[in-house]
């Protein structure tokens, strides 16, 4: 006796796609093969901060989907590279294209961390609010 191994997903004109298999557009489509942000070689950091430019251009026709997810998260509040990447659900490596891209067309405005040693120190700052107390 033989067994019969078809199933559903083998009848013509079923889903051939498990939904939780990701996106079926490939990440190098979404960016144009490109693996760096703009020709200007801009690098963000995953906790670079993403607004929205008020002054920005309409959003134009030629703008992808992707593009357009990213200027409607960056319209409800400010948020960082990783906050895109995962409200947009996409890899965080395609995110930096895409908004090398919007940084281009003015759409964003992007402001980067302040490195460490560029902080003050907590000792002065310290100091700053104890002189202050004693006034």
């Amino acid at each position: 006796m033989t067994e019969d191994r078809t199933g559903p997903e083998d009848q013509p004109g079923s889903q051939w796609y498990d939904g939780e298999a990701g996106p079926l557009v490939r990440p190098y489509a979404m960016t144009g093969g490109r693996t760096r942000p703009g020709p200007t070689g801009v690098r963000f950091d995953l906790i670079a901060l993403v607004t929205l430019d008020p002054g920005a251009p309409g959003v134009d026709d030629a703008l992808g989907p992707e593009h357009r997810a990213l200027i409607d998260l960056c319209r409800l509040e400010t948020q960082s590279v990783a906050e895109l990447a995962a409200g947009a659900d996409l890899p965080v490596g395609v995110v930096r294209v895409l908004l090398g891209d919007l940084l281009e067309l003015g759409c964003v405005t992007v402001s980067r961390p302040v490195p460490p040693a560029q902080l003050p120190d907590e000792r002065i700052l310290r100091e700053v609010i104890e002189g202050l107390r004693a006034l």
